[in-house]
């Protein structure tokens, strides 16, 4: 039983003598680490569901909404991704022009926004619909162009090119580079 009662002690020893040796080489417990402003850069700071942005101009006016089911804000770079968003722009005389996509970027400093993944851009007061991979949109000088391929479509005419702008202020369109387009010809009555 004597023999018991030293190992127990001996081992007890042991064990606060290890103890001892870990806090003496490692004293002051967690060390503090520098926060890493790139890192922090890239974090999130919003994260919504559901979520509808409204940018507004100088003068208070409407410049774009933009609707969407998932949205991440990150607010040291003030870039705004989304999921699916629907946008509505607004010209200088307060027309609304449509445009989607699968994936959205809005910078709020700028009022720059990039559609990719199936982007379309459709004037409803023009009834014509504009489809590319990848649209930009200048919500400042309401300039959006494409520098992808493009499908312009007014029913029943079309178009393709491989790069477009489009001012909204001024309903222009222009297509440039391997311009191709199907233009019915008109029916008599």
């Amino acid at each position: 039983m004597l023999k018991r009662i030293k190992t127990r002690v001996w081992l007890t020893g042991l064990v606060i003598a290890l103890g001892a040796l870990l806090v003496w080489l490692e004293p002051g417990g967690p060390q503090r680490v520098a926060i890493d402003p790139d890192a922090q850069a890239q974090e999130p700071g919003h994260v919504l569901e559901n979520a509808e942005i409204t940018l507004f101009g100088e003068n208070g006016n409407t410049l774009q909404s933009l609707q969407t089911p998932h949205l991440i804000h990150t607010p040291q770079s003030g870039e705004t991704w989304s999921e699916e968003p629907r946008a509505i722009l607004y010209d200088s005389e307060n027309r609304q022009w449509l445009a989607n996509a699968d994936v959205g970027t809005l910078n709020a400093n700028t009022h720059a926004l990039v559609l990719s993944g199936s982007a379309r851009l459709i004037a409803p007061d023009e009834g014509w619909q504009l489809d590319t991979e990848l649209l930009h949109y200048d919500g400042l000088n309401q300039h959006a162009w494409s520098e992808t391929p493009v499908l312009l479509q007014q029913p029943p005419q079309q178009m393709s090119a491989s790069r477009m702008d489009a001012w909204l202020n001024d309903s222009q369109v222009r297509l440039t580079d391997n311009v191709r387009g199907t233009h019915p010809p008109a029916t008599q009555r």
